[in-house]
């Protein structure tokens, strides 16, 4: 191998830990939203819809979180540095929007997954073009659409409803760009 494929291949192996640490930092971060949501929604309405929704939801993102340990395990890739830091914001996340009622609620779901499905989207393509990794792109995709389907979930359930539901989605999708970009390098 010359010196040039080696080359070649510690940029598409540095290019592929940071597509799954931020991908692994987004699943936690989506896991303690949901913890921080259903923690209110809980205790004031325990047999709610919006429960049962958020529990659904909550539940496809641990599956998501625990393939991507995996991932994180089986190809050595370091977690990003941040991790605490997105669980604690991502929990004050869904604490803030629960707070603020079932559509902020759904609002910042449709949010989140509207970035998601962006960023997954966009890594589904990188993906294709590196032939030993379709079973890490079909994993992607697979997400993506689970993802799509939370905020197409979120939009039926009236997220666009929201009070101030311009602001606050653009805030939370700022927010998770800048989270993508930090996770990526760090």
């Amino acid at each position: 191998m010359s010196p040039a494929d080696l080359a070649g291949n510690s940029v598409i192996e540095r290019r592929l830990h940071e597509m799954i640490r931020v991908d692994h930092a987004g699943e936690a971060g989506a896991v303690r939203i949901y913890e921080g949501q259903l923690a209110v929604f809980r205790a004031a309405k325990p047999r709610a819809k919006i429960v049962r929704d958020l529990e659904h939801m909550a539940d496809d993102e641990a599956v998501h979180l625990d393939a991507f340990n995996k991932v994180v395990a089986q190809r050595g890739v370091r977690p990003t540095v941040m991790n605490p830091l997105w669980g604690a914001a991502g929990y004050a996340m869904g604490v803030a929007t629960a707070l603020m009622g079932e559509k902020a609620a759904h609002a910042c779901t449709a949010a989140v997954e509207e970035v998601i499905d962006e960023h997954y989207r966009a890594q589904v393509a990188e993906l294709g073009r590196e032939p030993d990794e379709a079973e890490l792109r079909d994993m992607v995709e697979r997400f993506r659409e689970e993802e799509v389907a939370h905020k197409e979930k979120a939009l039926a359930q009236g997220a666009a409803d929201a009070p101030g539901y311009a602001l606050l989605s653009g805030a939370i999708k700022a927010a998770c760009r800048l989270a993508i970009r930090v996770s990526e390098k760090v």
